[in-house]
């Protein structure tokens, strides 16, 4: 469904298990990034009403999921860590060449944020479905239909603001880019690592 060309092996949910904190953190601090990656597109494409009313309510629902993010966390005595770096989203930005084209501008924005989201769905799944803790299993189980959700939003944009087949050969150079970093990933604890 999600057309990933590479799948997370199950020593990921290890490696997480045994960093949940640093997990956890990851992910609070993807959310906000989420958050405010949709913001930006409605600050920078605010004459597209439909894409703005979509954007306005994923920047909400990111932000939700923020906040249950940090509350399973304080719930469980942990504090928020400090933010990283997120190299998983760097090296998806440099795939595509940078352009002072609008479209192609956003049509490189919404490729990205669908395969970030894709690829946490895939990640929520895996942990979910390999870990014995049934209130965390359950905690990412319920995620992951919200970010099918946007993954889904953010293609179908793409694909309307520009040719079809255009935006998949894009999609598709894009996701074989993503499983070549992927192969070499699944050692840190950490969403996209």
């Amino acid at each position: 469904m999600l057309g990933l060309k590479f799948e997370t092996e199950t020593s990921w949910v290890e490696v997480a298990k045994s960093g949940l904190k640093q997990v956890l953190t990851d992910h609070a601090f993807a959310e906000q990034k989420a958050a405010s990656n949709a913001v930006s597109i409605i600050i920078n494409y605010s004459e597209e009403t439909e894409l703005v009313q979509a954007m306005s309510e994923i920047a909400i629902e990111e932000m939700e999921h923020f906040k249950m993010v940090h509350d399973f966390m304080v719930a469980r005595g942990m504090v928020l860590g400090r933010e990283q770096k997120n190299d998983y989203a760097k090296h998806l930005h440099s795939y595509f060449p940078k352009t002072n084209d609008r479209t192609d501008a956003l049509i490189q924005r919404l490729l990205i944020a669908a395969l970030i989201e894709a690829r946490s769905c895939e990640r929520f799944k895996v942990f979910s479905e390999n870990i014995e803790d049934q209130e965390l299993a359950r905690f990412y189980r319920d995620l992951m239909a919200s970010e099918a959700n946007h993954y889904t939003v953010f293609l179908g944009f793409a694909r309307k603001y520009q040719d079809r087949k255009i935006v998949d050969q894009k999609w598709d150079g894009l996701l074989a880019y993503e499983a070549e970093f992927m192969r070499n990933r699944g050692t840190t604890a950490r969403v996209h690592g």
